[in-house]
């Protein structure tokens, strides 16, 4: 049930994140073949961009719902990874990695400001700690955590592409769960 959910919705987050995040710098490295210090920089500037716009999704799901923004992370998710990972892939361009990396980190916005408390309506107090943390720390862990060994395999096996696949179809997992989630406009078990 919710638990499933927690770790449905946590897979394509957490390797969104991860992806977007951590593994960038090295995807700049070693796909595009920059200085540490360029990918370094890019890195720096698309994260300080991602940490300030994260109270604004956070406006934006008390003013239109969580639902609805999650439903947008998971479908721009889903059919923007592989385009956006593929033009990043092929650009000698700073400032298009960096917007490009900012776009991806805009749409990932869509669920970090709000996963948090999508996750914690699951649950009532009594169990909301297991209830979340232990789905939580399962779904970073094998998918979040394992983002960089995952894509580091798919280049070494000559199919960096199919990394970009990957992450797209956990996204739609996500998306899956979403979907599935209840309407917690009248369920939020957040007070109980």
């Amino acid at each position: 049930g919710r638990v499933a959910l927690v770790v449905m919705l946590g897979a394509g987050g957490s390797l969104a994140f991860y992806t977007f995040t951590t593994y960038m710098q090295k995807f700049l490295v070693n796909t595009l073949h920059w200085t540490k210090p360029d990918a370094s920089f890019v890195a720096f500037a698309t994260l300080l961009l991602y940490m300030l716009i994260q109270p604004l999704f956070g406006a934006l799901s008390d003013r239109f719902g969580r639902k609805p923004q999650l439903v947008a992370f998971g479908v721009l998710g889903l059919v923007g990874t592989v385009p956006l990972l593929t033009a990043l892939s092929e650009t000698a361009s700073h400032l298009t990695a960096f917007l490009l990396i900012a776009a991806a980190l805009t749409v990932l916005s869509g669920y970090t400001a709000i996963s948090g408390l999508v996750k914690a309506e699951l649950f009532p107090a009594s169990i909301r700690a297991l209830g979340v943390g232990l789905p939580y720390a399962v779904s970073v862990s094998l998918f979040g955590g394992t983002a960089e060994y995952v894509a580091l395999a798919f280049k070494s096996a000559g199919h960096e592409a199919g990394f970009f696949w990957y992450v797209a179809a956990t996204i739609g997992v996500s998306l899956i769960a979403v979907l599935l989630l209840p309407d917690t406009k009248r369920a939020s078990l957040i007070e109980s």
